[in-house]
């Protein structure tokens, strides 16, 4: 049986033009369709929506049974880390340009929000990344990420060089710009640019992707992410890594990041029908001569 949803959380991307006009739109539907509404705060704040309750983004997930992202997929990617560990389901509308996990257009939201309310959608669930930084022993950074973890050169120094190694089996020692360890979320995103494959979200894999390698015979890799990846820090200036928006900058030499499969996966409702290679297809341009 169906199950309707009674709360709403409401994300925007607040800083894109005519964004508060959209969420209000958003909002005074979610609530004609008899749902409770609670903003996410910083959205409130920065829009300066009033007349609806407000709660931090860390706090929605015990409120509200559903939440509705207008934006891009960074925004999505920055709510859906929150949200995971409550299992809330993520409705996306995109406000942004590409938006492969923002997939319901803002002119037709109605439409296509309509019967997800109501109950009626498909559900799909990605796995996330998680990991932590060792230096000497100690963690100095822990974080998450749906799409990457990325581990690259600073902004103006040369490569960088890593050792690379899935549970405990010594796999490459790399000179690059850098280095991508990408979910099947993440593969349409950065690893894409760096010419990574696409993969499947039903796929149990991650991809790791060199950036611009020193030697071309780094290829990209295709991997089960029932692993544990060890990224060792041998050599380069001013290295980061980045988890999705988090990063930490100046890693030293000797530094280890480890990088294996969040326990926490985050849900996707889709309108009836929903086809992930449609989407392919659209964003990608893949039927252009039809």
């Amino acid at each position: 049986m169906a199950t309707r949803f009674r709360h709403a959380a409401l994300v925007g991307k607040f800083n894109a033009e005519g964004i508060r006009e959209e969420l209000e739109s958003v909002a005074a539907f979610l609530v004609a369709k008899g749902l409770a509404v609670t903003l996410e705060e910083d959205t409130a704040v920065k829009t300066g929506i009033d007349g609806y309750p407000r709660l931090p983004a860390g706090a929605l997930g015990t409120a509200c049974d559903i939440a509705v992202v207008v934006g891009g997929d960074g925004t999505m990617l920055g709510i859906a880390r929150q949200l995971a560990r409550h299992d809330t389901p993520l409705v996306g509308i995109n406000q942004g340009r590409l938006g492969f996990i923002t997939d319901i257009a803002l002119d037709t939201f109605e439409t296509a929000l309509a019967p997800i309310l109501a109950g009626e959608y498909d559900e799909e669930k990605r796995t996330m990344l998680e990991g932590e930084v060792e230096r000497d022993g100690a963690t100095i950074f822990a974080s998450i990420g749906l799409n990457d973890v990325i581990v690259s050169r600073g902004a103006t120094a040369g490569m960088v060089e890593l050792r690379i190694e899935i549970d405990g089996q010594f796999v490459a020692q790399l000179r690059a710009d850098g280095l991508i360890i990408g979910s099947p979320t993440g593969s349409t995103a950065y690893a894409l640019s760096a010419g990574g494959p696409i993969l499947h979200p039903g796929i149990a894999a991650w991809a790791l992707v060199p950036i611009a390698p020193h030697d071309l015979s780094n290829r990209p890799i295709v991997v089960p992410d029932s692993g544990e990846v060890t990224i060792d820090i041998v050599a380069g200036r001013d290295a980061s890594v980045n988890f999705d928006m988090q990063s930490l900058t100046s890693l030293a030499h000797g530094d280890r990041i480890r990088v294996r499969r969040s326990a926490d996966r985050v849900r996707f409702l889709h309108p009836r029908g929903w086809s992930y290679y449609a989407t392919l297809r659209g964003k990608l341009h893949w039927a252009s001569g039809v």
